[in-house]
């Protein structure tokens, strides 16, 4: 073998190496979990958090339109549609799973 293939050999073979090591730390293989059923809208705590995180978000649309009906901009309309239905969707989320 020359030395310019021993040379190629040795960096295949490094670059294999660093590669199969990088394959295998970045993505552990762990076995599957055990599939459990669990329903987190049961939970007081978790419908509570959803419902005020919701919540906030609606607040924070409501300001973010009162304030763009102040300004002229031109696109100020399309963007308070936007708010508006996004409103809509959040509060429609909010009574289909009970939660105002």
């Amino acid at each position: 073998m020359s030395d310019s293939s021993a040379h190629l050999a040795s960096i295949n073979k490094d670059v294999f190496h660093t590669h199969w090591t990088r394959l295998t730390m970045e993505k552990p293989q762990f076995p599957p979990p055990e599939q459990r059923s669990v329903k987190l809208d049961q939970h007081d705590s978790v419908r509570s958090h959803v419902q005020q995180q919701i919540c906030d978000e609606v607040q924070r649309l409501e300001r973010r339109i009162e304030t763009l009906r102040l300004t002229k901009a031109p696109h100020a309309a399309i963007m308070i549609s936007t708010y508006e239905r996004m409103i809509c969707r959040k509060k429609g989320f909010l009574q289909n799973w009970d939660l105002q």
